[in-house]
């Protein structure tokens, strides 16, 4: 959503590997949270697009921070193994 809104096929199109009920139980926790906000749209069928909320848009300040400090401190020569497993593992944490 950092790059614009977004409706459900584009949210599985920039996060592969996540299952649709997953993504849209996330998707709910972040609404709930207030980091995202949903508009539903009438018609038929009704459209749904999520945007980053004011917390949300904050939100990617430190995010952006940990993007550098993982591509200065994590190994470039990881096994795709261990890539997996420590991408596994965050998104059980998400």
């Amino acid at each position: 959503m950092a790059k614009g809104p977004a409706d459900l096929h584009l949210m599985r199109e920039r996060v592969p590997g996540f299952s649709d009920g997953l993504l849209t139980r996330r998707l709910r926790e972040m609404t709930a949270l207030g980091l995202v906000a949903r508009t539903t749209y009438p018609g038929t069928p009704t459209s749904t697009c999520y945007t980053l909320a004011s917390h949300g848009k904050a939100l990617l300040i430190p995010l952006a921070a940990l993007t550098v400090w993982a591509q200065d401190h994590l190994p470039a020569n990881a096994s795709e193994e261990a890539r997996c497993a420590r991408r596994d593992q965050a998104r059980a944490d998400w």
